[in-house]
């Protein structure tokens, strides 16, 4: 057997599978986002470890993990995970959707011009960089005690084995990392004031970074396993479908929405907001179109009216609703793709007395569809297509929401077994390579006959007698935030400066 953990923003999960890539078993425990401030989200790290611990004791209860041959990893990215000398936590972590640290973005860029063709990318308010410039000038006295900077997943790996590590998927969303040597960049660091003796080693996803620790494998009555680097979620998600080939491609449906697709080559076009990252598997690259509140829209309105996600979804559903004329921006932490916009307010246009909370969730589901569009046309725009699209994410259960997004995208959605743990499968088989490489298997036929796209559950055509509807209510989406975004700024600052 061989474990993946996917570190999520809502959650940690466990996902168990065989010799031959069979789910046997998934547990999750939630985790919760703080933001103390307008902008801001954190999360402690030593909840991650806490849910780590209680994800595998749920797991003990389940199987025999004496099994177990190996464990691989995933998580969210971009999160500033700032540790002293001793490896102690210094302050929460930064996460990727905070947005306070734009200011230090524009500075970065102008301090360094160079640093987007060297890093292939935007300089962020989600990435890692700017952030840690951000501490250096709002927490001195943490910046001062700072010796490790690692990613949140590699916290983790850290945890298991006590050795700093990371995989190149995962490093490409710093802004330290050159994709194209699939290493880090010394000037690049050099302009937040870090050196190569701050980072962990990078590895190929599928690369055992260590044993686990002797303390653990007690702990858990298992032998010490080696740990593999694993990937950023998206890269490992893609990884768990198979999407590992040039011109293949999914949608994550998860807090964020990501539009991901495989390239040969590292195609960097930062002029479209797009994100050009290494794969997690060797010699693979990607690009991705990022919005920022996907599936947390939908949580949001969901809590906002005290009902659960299911239960606006059967409502929606039982009422036959198909069109609204309400509009919702989903920008409820600000946007990326297209805008790279971390003051984008989220918002509701078209409201009356006759609006329902049936409508409501429809312009919420329609509004990502049409985040997601944005990503698509930035993708194209920098030459990077697919011709159908997996989905994956917690999101993408949904089969009404599904076929919204085939209908805006006008692409053919492949719903696959697996979907909702897409990350936490792609860790397991992550393990699962490192370990049969270890026992001597070649790489590039192990891939093959383990990174395979699971089984179709469901197929969504695209209906060519809703393209209208929707053409024309994108355009109307798109007016809206350019007719508004001036206020985005002045709204933010409003209800803190009284």
């Amino acid at each position: 057997m061989y474990l993946g953990l996917d570190l999520g923003t809502s959650g940690l999960k466990g996902v168990v599978i065989d010799d031959n890539g069979v789910v046997l078993a998934q547990e999750s425990v939630s985790l919760t986002v703080q933001s103390p401030h307008p902008t801001w989200s954190e999360q402690d790290p030593l909840s991650w470890w806490q849910a780590c611990l209680e994800v595998m004791a749920q797991l003990q209860e389940r199987l025999d993990l004496g099994k177990l041959k190996a464990i691989g990893l995933s998580g969210q990215m971009h999160g500033a995970t700032l540790l002293n000398q001793q490896g102690d936590v210094l302050r929460p972590c930064i996460l990727w959707n905070d947005g306070r640290s734009q200011t230090q973005c524009y500075a970065l860029m102008a301090e360094s011009p160079d640093s987007i063709e060297r890093s292939g990318n935007l300089v962020m308010a989600g990435f890692t960089a700017p952030k840690i410039r951000w501490v250096e000038e709002n927490e001195p006295e943490i910046f001062q005690q700072l010796a490790y900077v690692l990613l949140p997943k590699d916290y983790l790996a850290y945890r298991l084995t006590g050795h700093m590590s990371t995989d190149c998927s995962d490093a490409s969303g710093t802004l330290w990392l050159n994709p194209a040597t699939r290493q880090w960049d010394a000037d690049l660091l050099a302009t937040t004031g870090l050196t190569l003796a701050n980072m962990p080693t990078v590895h190929e996803g599928c690369d055992v970074v260590g044993v686990l620790s002797k303390e653990l494998a007690e702990q858990w009555e298992i032998a010490q396993l080696p740990v593999v680097a694993g990937g950023g979620d998206n890269a490992a998600g893609a990884v768990g479908m198979g999407v590992i080939n040039p011109g293949e491609g999914f949608i994550s449906l998860g807090t964020s929405g990501v539009y991901f697709t495989v390239s040969e080559a590292h195609r960097a076009n930062p002029d479209n907001t797009v994100h050009a990252f290494c794969h997690a598997l060797p010699d693979r690259w990607h690009q991705m179109g990022v919005t920022l509140s996907a599936a947390n829209s939908l949580a949001w309105l969901a809590k906002l009216v005290g009902k659960s996600v299911a239960e606006l979804l059967d409502a929606l559903e039982d009422s036959d609703m198909v069109r609204t004329n309400v509009i919702f921006l989903p920008y409820l932490n600000g946007e990326r793709t297209p805008h790279n916009d971390p003051l984008a307010n989220g918002q509701f246009i078209g409201l009356d007395n006759q609006t329902s909370l049936e409508s409501l969730t429809l312009a919420v589901l329609e509004g990502v569809a049409f985040s997601l569009l944005d990503c698509q046309n930035a993708l194209s725009s920098a030459g990077s297509s697919a011709e159908s699209l997996s989905l994956i994410g917690g999101g993408a259960r949904s089969g009404m929401w599904r076929q919204i997004i085939a209908n805006v995208l006008g692409k053919r959605i492949i719903y696959r077994d697996g979907g909702d743990v897409g990350p936490g499968l792609g860790a397991a088989r992550l393990a699962l390579l490192g370990e049969q490489r270890r026992l001597g298997g070649e790489l590039e036929a192990l891939i093959a006959q383990y990174c395979v796209m699971p089984d179709v559950l469901e197929e969504h055509v695209p209906a060519l007698e809703t393209q209208a509807y929707y053409q024309e209510k994108y355009a109307l989406y798109q007016e809206v935030y350019q007719s508004t975004k001036t206020l985005n700024g002045r709204l933010s600052t409003l209800a803190s400066s009284i």
